[in-house]
Order: structure tokens, then sequence, then C-alpha cells
């Protein structure tokens, strides 16, 4: 009988950080394009341009305006 559990348990943290870190990878991917054109919309209002949406996700530019 083993009474040391203290490694089995580090193994399981372990695994649990693994599996949320697949996640949370994942997530970003699926999600990268929308963030990057939230971001840019945001510093295209501070630095007094226009946002032009692209044909995908995370494409969309600042241009200057007319």
């Amino acid at each position: 009988m083993v009474k040391d559990k203290k490694g089995q348990a580090l193994v399981e943290y372990l695994l649990i950080i693994a599996v949320i870190s697949v996640i949370v990878v994942s997530v970003v991917k699926l999600l990268g394009g929308y963030l990057t054109d939230s971001m840019t919309k945001t510093s295209c209002s501070l630095v007094d341009k226009v946002y032009v949406e692209g044909d995908k996700p995370g494409e969309g530019k600042c241009v200057d305006k007319e």
C-alpha cells in the first residue's frame, strides 16, 4: 500500500492544467480574428481613423477619413 500520494495529486493537477490549456488555445484560435478586429476597431477610433472590415475576420484595417 502506497502512503505517499503527493505525486499522484501533482499528476492530476498537471492533467487538468493541460486540458484547460488546450481548451483556451482552441477558443483563441476560433475567435482570434474577431478579437483582432475588435482591437483594430478600438485603435482606429483612438487615432481618428475609420475602420474598414476585411473579407475575413482579422483582416480589418484603419484608413484615413476623407
